[in-house]
């Protein structure tokens, strides 16, 4: 019967309410059971990504972030954590894309009104800073 209950965990769920916790490196342990339930699973893996991102394994979970998007490029998702990721980089300019991609398969709903104004806001400074960097300069 111990067998029975241990197979009946539900590792996901386990892993989001310890990443809600702030229990990363216990939630990354939760999802990467998940993963070995459903080998793959892109919506496990970005779970793992923002693991990784919040015990600063930032390479690792880019990485992880592209293996989604190479799977599902349209992965909303995916798109959102490697841009932030890209901007703290030294490559900031590299995250416009993904922000775009985000935003044209932008999740509805009032948890995702956050994360959509916050990817418009930053884009549009990127798409300024751009945009003032590639004005000419006036002085002589």
């Amino acid at each position: 019967m111990g067998t029975e209950a241990a197979q009946s965990v539900d590792y996901y769920q386990e892993g989001l309410d310890l990443l809600k916790g702030g229990k990363f490196h216990e939630a990354l342990t939760s999802f990467r059971l998940a993963l070995k339930g459903s080998p793959g699973d892109a919506v496990v893996l970005q779970q793992i990504a923002i693991c990784y991102t919040r015990i600063g394994m930032v390479q690792e979970a880019a990485k992880t972030y592209r293996h989604v998007l190479q799977k599902n490029p349209a992965a909303a998702g995916a798109h959102y954590g490697l841009a932030f990721i890209l901007l703290r980089s030294e490559a900031p300019h590299e995250s416009i894309e993904h922000l775009e991609s985000f935003l044209v398969n932008a999740p509805r709903g009032e948890d995702a009104t956050a994360h959509v104004e916050h990817a418009r806001w930053t884009l549009a400074e990127l798409r300024r800073q751009q945009h003032d960097h590639s004005e000419p300069d006036a002085t002589p």
